[in-house]
C-alpha cells in the first residue's frame, strides 16, 4: 500500500521546526512570523506551497553557500580588512552583554576621539 502524500503544509511546518533561533533577537523569531503567515494563508496551491517549501529547506541545508563558495579578497576590502571578522565577533558577542555593556558601546559611538 503506498503512503499518502505529505502536504504542502506538512512540509513547511517541518522546516520551520528545524530552523535555528536568533540570538540576537529573541523576542522576534523569523520561523514565528512564517509559521503565522503560512498558517493564515491556506488557499495556496500544493505546488506553490512545495516550491517554498524547497526554498526553506535550501535555505537550513546552505545549499547556496555551498554552491557559490565564496573566495578570494571580496571578505577582506582593502578600505577595512577586518571589517567582517569584527561584524561576526560582535553579533556573537551582543547576546551576552549586559545593559552597562551596551550603554557603553553607544557612548564611544557617540564620542569619538581622532
Amino acid at each position: 500500500m503506498a503512503r499518502p502524500a505529505i502536504s504542502g503544509q506538512r512540509h513547511i511546518l517541518r522546516a520551520l521546526a528545524q530552523w535555528p533561533k536568533d540570538p540576537v533577537r529573541p523576542e522576534i523569531q523569523l520561523q514565528d512570523v512564517l509559521r503565522k503567515r503560512f498558517e493564515q494563508n491556506t488557499n495556496l496551491p500544493e505546488q506553490e506551497q512545495l516550491r517554498q517549501a524547497n526554498a526553506l529547506y535550501s535555505l537550513l541545508d546552505n545549499r547556496y553557500k555551498k554552491k557559490y563558495v565564496i573566495t578570494g579578497s571580496l571578505l577582506r576590502p582593502k578600505s577595512n580588512p577586518t571589517y567582517f571578522t569584527d561584524l561576526v565577533k560582535e553579533l556573537e558577542e551582543a547576546p551576552s552583554r549586559s545593559w552597562f555593556d551596551r550603554l557603553m558601546l553607544r557612548l564611544k559611538g557617540v564620542v569619538r576621539i581622532s
